[in-house]
């Protein structure tokens, strides 16, 4: 007999966000979400333990025996398929889980079942998989989600399913490792970059895009940092929605919340480019990726994604 209930997870760098999902009506239950803060730089053990809390809460709302599975979004590098964290010193995050088999971990912790499924999809591709599932982008045939935070996350989507090795689309859907002016597309497109072009333009330093954008607001120097980011965002893009024969982009992560700044540029430059393209704004942001996630308990949705995995 089908289970009725799905756990969806995202593991950001400095909290894990849980949602349960009702699968037989598609729908997020309201009393079972959870989020604890997580340190990232902390022990392997400390890391599992904040990600078994919030877990354990949204299972507590729910009949145990009723759940299907747990879905995870998780960034990379991970091995998808067997579980395994790969983070490095490189990546400057989780560093400590490096080699465990989270699932087993986790299946330890929360005393489930040996059997019981708990599936990983990139963070990028479970933001891209629930917008186009429950979002604003849901009757899109062919989209790409773009997220914007900390670093840049792409994922290429045609009727619900991934895309990832294709003529049409960069070598497993990323973005981020792509070429662009003097390095690659995640130091352009993130907010590191905003940092530093906000330190060369006033000499002083701010946390993130946030505190950025208040000064925006009076400065037209700072400013003139949204209107740059916006066109070169553009630039970079407009190559990837042409080939893609992309009908939707979809956007989120936290940089996107100043879109009222860089939009106009953004667009300005798509339209320089010929591309007549619907933008979408996520309103779901961070729960996308956890619907995306809980998706995974779909048996179909799973068998069409699960050869995909070693990819991703």
């Amino acid at each position: 007999m089908r289970k009725k209930y799905a756990i969806g997870a995202d593991t950001g760098g400095s909290h894990i966000s849980v949602i349960t999902m009702d699968l037989e009506k598609e729908t997020v239950l309201r009393n079972c979400k959870a989020c604890c803060k997580v340190d990232n730089k902390a022990s392997a053990d400390d890391i599992l333990d904040s990600w078994k809390s919030a877990i354990e809460k949204s299972i507590s709302g729910i009949d145990k025996d009723q759940l299907s599975g747990i879905g995870i979004a998780m960034p990379g590098p991970f091995d998808y398929t067997n579980g395994i964290a790969l983070f490095t010193h490189e990546v400057n995050k989780f560093e400590e889980l490096y080699g465990i088999n989270i699932a087993d971990r986790l299946r330890q912790l929360l005393d489930l079942p040996e059997d019981m499924p708990i599936r990983f999809m990139n963070d990028a591709t479970s933001f891209a998989v629930g917008d186009a599932w429950k979002g604003k982008s849901c009757n899109s045939k062919r989209m790409i989600a773009i997220t914007l935070g900390t670093g840049l996350g792409a994922a290429f989507i045609e009727s619900g399913i991934p895309v990832l090795e294709r003529n049409d689309v960069p070598r497993g859907g990323c973005l981020w490792n792509t070429p662009y002016s003097e390095s690659i597309a995640n130091d352009y497109f993130c907010t590191g970059w905003f940092v530093r072009k906000y330190f060369e333009k006033t000499g002083k330093t701010l946390p993130g895009v946030k505190e950025i954008a208040r000064q925006a607001i009076t400065n037209p120097d700072v400013n003139a940092i949204f209107v740059e980011f916006g066109a070169l965002l553009g630039e970079f893009l407009a190559p990837y929605l042409q080939k893609f024969d992309a009908d939707c982009l979809v956007l989120g992560g936290n940089i996107t919340r100043a879109y009222n700044l860089f939009g106009p540029s953004f667009s300005a430059m798509l339209e320089s480019k010929n591309l007549n393209i619907n933008i979408e704004l996520s309103v779901q942001m961070e729960t996308s990726a956890m619907i995306g996630s809980a998706r995974l308990m779909n048996e179909d949705f799973w068998n069409q994604i699960q050869p995909l995995l070693p990819l991703m």
